[in-house]
């Protein structure tokens, strides 16, 4: 499926959708800066993971999310990234304009849902009482997001009633596993986690993927494997990832040359960083550096 980004009065696609602010399939191939502040939804916006991981605030708190995770945020909750800007990988989003939907939950989605307004009433209650906005593995939202965008690209018969159906189950299958939440827990073991923490310690250090594998436990065939399910990345990539996002936060330290920073993250050069870093933001260390 090809990239796209349509706005309500923008695209014409959405014309006969008034209730859809928004509907996207967005992959960022390189860091850009302002790219993901942090800022209020203008409706109930439903955000899917796709490829690699991303680092969100989400009304206050911070939420790593991974591919078929998804975010549900409501009209008065902020959602952005703390660094202004969207992590290396791909997502699908829609935001949802209802009639009417208040903090105390009152909800009214409008003509076009085919929800009760008994199940209207519920699905407000519990968005509006929602404080994990981030649900874990919702492989089948894929599906449903890809189903819309076909029908709304290619305008068969009925296509109308059928996005506004899709949308509906979208919103249905988003809530039930929002009241299952607290009894969910993620399949990737917690030892990824403290991987990634111990390659942060040591980014100088030259990792090879028999090392990382071996701190796992895992061969490095099953080591390939589990890291992509778990990062989206390969563990090579996902190690330089994680060697720009730091050598990010050490660019705001003024005592710090660049070959100080390239050396520190494990780059072998300056010429290497520089290098590796204008392709994943765009920018130069010494251009990122005075732009922040």
């Amino acid at each position: 499926m090809n990239p796209f980004i349509l706005c309500q009065g923008k695209s014409k696609e959405l014309a006969s959708f008034p209730h859809i602010i928004d509907f996207a399939n967005h992959k960022i191939q390189n860091i850009q800066l302002n790219s993901q502040e942090i800022q209020a939804s203008e409706g109930i916006k439903i955000c899917l993971i796709t490829e690699g991981k991303f680092d969100w605030n989400i009304d206050g708190q911070q939420f790593l999310l991974y591919p078929n995770d998804i975010s549900v945020t409501s009209p008065w909750q902020s959602i952005g990234s703390t660094k202004g800007a969207y992590d290396i990988g791909s997502l699908m989003w829609i935001t949802i304009k209802p009639k009417l939907f208040e903090p105390t939950g009152e909800l009214i989605l409008g003509d076009w849902s085919g929800i009760s307004e008994t199940d209207q009433r519920v699905i407000g209650k519990l968005l509006s009482l929602n404080k994990k906005p981030v649900l874990s593995r919702l492989k089948n939202c894929q599906q449903l997001f890809q189903n819309l965008a076909s029908e709304l690209f290619s305008k068969e018969l009925g296509y109308r009633t059928r996005i506004n159906h899709l949308i509906d189950e979208l919103l249905i299958t988003a809530v039930r596993h929002l009241s299952k939440q607290d009894n969910l827990r993620r399949d990737f073991p917690q030892t990824f986690l403290k991987l990634e923490q111990t390659l942060r310690e040591n980014l100088a250090h030259p990792w090879t993927v028999e090392e990382m594998a071996g701190l796992v436990g895992l061969g490095t065939t099953a080591f390939t494997e589990k890291a992509k399910a778990f990062s989206g990345f390969s563990p090579l990539n996902y190690l330089i990832n994680i060697r720009i996002s730091e050598a990010i936060k050490l660019l705001n330290r003024e005592d710090l040359s660049l070959t100080d920073i390239a050396l520190e993250t494990g780059f072998y050069s300056s010429q290497h960083f520089s290098s590796t870093f204008k392709k994943l933001t765009g920018y130069t260390p010494r251009e990122f550096r005075k732009k922040e």
